[in-house]
C-alpha cells in the first residue's frame, strides 16, 4: 500500500472556509483504480494557523501516481488555486509506502481469510 497525504497550514479565522471547500467538493476518487480510502484531517492549532492533512491510501505508488496524471486527478483539483488565501504557504505533500499495519481484534474477524 502507499499513503499519500498532503499538510495545510490554514490561515486562523480560515478554517470553517477551508473545510467547506473540502467537504463540498467532487474528489473524483471513487471510482479509480487502486484508491482504498481517504481522510480529511484537522490537527493542532498554533497561533497563526491550524494544521489539516489530506490522507488517501492507495493500493501501490504506481496507481497513486497514475491518479495524480488522470483527467480524474484534473477535474478534482480544477479551482484548487481559488483557495490560496486561506493557507499559509504551499500544501506539503509527503509519500509513504506501507510497511506494515495492524489491526484491532475486532477488525481481524470481520476480514475474509484470503487476507
Amino acid at each position: 500500500m502507499f499513503i499519500a497525504m498532503n499538510r495545510f497550514k490554514v490561515i486562523k479565522g480560515e478554517e470553517e472556509a477551508f473545510e467547506k471547500v473540502w467537504l463540498s467538493r467532487d474528489t473524483h476518487l471513487q471510482n479509480v483504480p487502486g484508491f482504498i480510502e481517504f481522510h480529511l484531517l484537522r490537527g493542532p492549532e498554533s497561533e497563526d494557523h491550524t494544521l489539516y492533512s489530506s490522507h488517501s491510501v492507495w493500493a501501490n505508488q504506481n496507481a497513486f501516481t497514475a491518479w495524480t496524471q488522470s483527467d480524474a486527478f484534473r477535474a478534482a483539483h480544477r479551482s484548487a488555486g481559488d483557495n490560496k488565501p486561506l493557507y499559509l504557504g504551499h500544501p506539503q505533500f509527503e509519500g509513504f509506502e506501507v510497511l506494515q499495519t495492524l489491526a484491532a481484534a475486532a477488525s481481524r474477524e470481520a476480514r475474509p481469510a484470503a487476507e
